[in-house]
């Protein structure tokens, strides 16, 4: 019983914490959060390598981080992150959705605890669908996601400069060994 009412009182602290998180902490910094304007879903679906991220508590010092994303039966995305983390393989599984296709194609919704989402925008990607870049509505996350462990450089400096252009802190960006 004192596991389950720790596991209710820590619903609302977590709640509390995702809200928190999603305020910008200093209101005067103004990002691009503008995603896609079209996304083809099974395209996106497959294997995907983290080139570059914003660090965080959740993937702090991983490497060989990839992202696989396959379509399930109800519409869903089912989500694998994988990763190795002080020499040990982590993974978790998760679910994303796309909450307003027609509105906002670029724009879904990802969880890896209970019903919990949090924000994943496609702000850019490859007419190909080789790399694309991951952000959210604020300016905490970021990613550079790419079908291979490496980018070409012409590419990466592309998607520098244009992560700049949007407001992001360049210096924040933690390069993912492959």
């Amino acid at each position: 019983m004192k596991k389950y009412c720790k596991f209710l009182y820590a619903i609302p602290m977590v709640a509390a914490l995702m809200a928190h998180s999603s305020c910008r902490a200093d209101k005067n910094i103004h990002i691009n959060t503008s995603t896609v304007k079209q996304l083809n879903i099974p395209r996106f679906m497959g294997k995907w390598y983290e080139i570059a991220r914003y660090e965080h508590s959740f993937e702090k010092g991983m490497t060989h981080v990839t992202a696989e994303y396959s379509l399930m039966e109800d519409g869903k995305i089912k989500v694998i992150n994988r990763g190795i983390k002080n020499g040990k393989p982590k993974e978790i599984t998760g679910k994303a959705k796309q909450p307003d296709p027609k509105e906002y194609p670029g724009r879904l919704k990802v969880s890896f605890f209970l019903w919990f989402y949090a924000d994943y925008y496609i702000l850019e990607l490859d007419k190909d669908y080789q790399y694309a870049l991951i952000g959210s509505s604020t300016d905490k996350y970021l990613w550079i996601l790419s079908r291979t462990p490496e980018l070409p450089e012409p590419i990466l400096d592309k998607l520098l400069e244009n992560i700049k252009q949007r407001g992001y802190d360049l210096s924040k960006l933690v390069f993912v060994d492959q």
